[in-house]
C-alpha cells in the first residue's frame, strides 16, 4: 500500500513527532477508540478511512475535521472479488495472519473475550464443529 512509516501510538513522543504528518490512515481498529487522537496525525486534506466496526464510542470532534479539511470515511472490506484478489496477493507473497481457530461451541467464550479485550489475534471459527 506504500506506507513509509511506523509509529508505535503507545509512544508519546512519535506520536508527538507525526501531529499533522500522514495524508492517509487505514483505521482496522473493531474495538472503542479515539478518532481524534489519529485525526489529530493527519495533514490537512487527510484522509482517515475505517474499515473495523467498533461500537459507539468516542465522539468526533467536528474542529478537528473543519479547520484542517480532513476526512473521515468508512468503507466496507470488498465483496467476493476483491477479497479472492486480496487472498491471491496474499498466497504469492507469502502474506499470513494470525488467528485463533475455535470450535462453534465456544463462540460465547469468544465473544466474552472479545468485550473483555482478551484477544490478541483474530478468531476464526472451524466450520467443521458446526
Amino acid at each position: 500500500m506504500g506506507a513509509h512509516k511506523f509509529v508505535l501510538t503507545s509512544n508519546e513522543e512519535q506520536v508527538k513527532s507525526v501531529a499533522g504528518y500522514f495524508d492517509f490512515i487505514l483505521d482496522t481498529v473493531s474495538a472503542v477508540h479515539d478518532y481524534n487522537f489519529y485525526l489529530g496525525m493527519l495533514k490537512t486534506n487527510g484522509n482517515m478511512v475505517c474499515v473495523g466496526a467498533p461500537p459507539p464510542g468516542e465522539p468526533v470532534i467536528p474542529f478537528n475535521l473543519i479547520f484542517q479539511r480532513r476526512s473521515l470515511s468508512g468503507s466496507l472490506i470488498g465483496g467476493l472479488p476483491e477479497t479472492q484478489e486480496m487472498l491471491d496477493y496474499g498466497a504469492e507473497h507469502n502474506i499470513v495472519s494470525d488467528v485463533e481457530i475455535i470450535a462453534m461451541k465456544d463462540i460465547n467464550e469468544a465473544y466474552e473475550r472479545m468485550l473483555k479485550g482478551d484477544v490478541r489475534y483474530r478468531f476464526v471459527i472451524d466450520m467443521a464443529t458446526l
